[in-house]
């Protein structure tokens, strides 16, 4: 069955000899893995440019329900990035989120919030200039499509606590957070991108965020793992 869709590439993986192996997030069945024959000397399925790191594009795929690799017939770009791929900083960035989003992603089912979400915050991403904390409110607000962002009663006077997701009365448990980090996920909390440039962190408090914000998705997904990028990112991004 041939049909048209929407995707963002996670992550992809040379296989063979002139093989590419790539994993999307798709616009109408979630996560889904093509197997591209070629790739390397064929422009029958486009250049593997087409398939960087998070690039947003519209294949013609051909899809079978029981097979877990699919193939694409066509594909061109759904949206042109300026710099993401470009600008060194962005770069690391995307190489950071693409292990997060590959790691976090696993249902093959249809999710346009998600989808909507992903897409228009790359795009935002590009176009910005300033984007020092970019990350910490992407990973911030995806927790709500995973289904653990913070619950919000109590959050003018709690602390938070990583392990049950509230803000709660008092500092008594091991996982309540930092009183640094408690004010600036009170700051975040419902902020949009384009006010983040209010937000003025020095790099040891960005890079302590991080480290909470993993530690958070470990607590509340038993597969996540800390992305292997995730030091090289810190040392980029001082």
């Amino acid at each position: 069955m041939s049909a048209s869709e929407k995707a963002i590439v996670l992550s992809k993986i040379k296989y063979r000899d002139n093989d590419l192996i790539v994993n999307c997030y798709t616009q109408h069945r979630g996560l889904s893995s093509y197997l591209i024959r070629g790739a390397f000397k064929s422009k029958r399925s486009g250049s593997i440019a087409y398939y960087q790191l998070l690039s947003q594009i519209e294949i013609v795929e051909t899809y079978k329900p029981n097979q877990s690799l699919h193939y694409i017939k066509e594909v061109k770009s759904s949206f042109i990035y300026n710099t993401l791929h470009t600008n060194v900083i962005k770069s690391s960035i995307v190489l950071f989120l693409s292990e997060v989003l590959a790691n976090v992603l696993k249902e093959e089912e249809q999710n346009n919030l998600l989808f909507d979400y992903l897409e228009t915050a790359l795009q935002w991403l590009d176009s910005e200039p300033n984007y020092a904390n970019f990350h910490l409110l992407f990973l911030l607000k995806l927790t709500k499509y995973l289904g653990f962002y913070p619950d919000t009663d109590h959050v003018e006077t709690g602390v938070f606590n990583l392990q049950s997701g509230y803000f709660e009365s008092s500092k008594t448990h091991i996982y309540a957070v930092s009183a640094e980090n408690n004010t600036l996920l009170k700051e975040l909390l419902g902020m949009n991108f384009d006010a983040l440039n209010t937000v003025k962190l020095q790099a040891e408090q960005r890079q302590a965020f991080l480290y909470m914000l993993m530690q958070y998705y470990e607590l509340h997904l038993g597969y996540f793992r800390k992305p292997k990028s995730l030091q090289i990112f810190n040392q980029v991004f001082r």
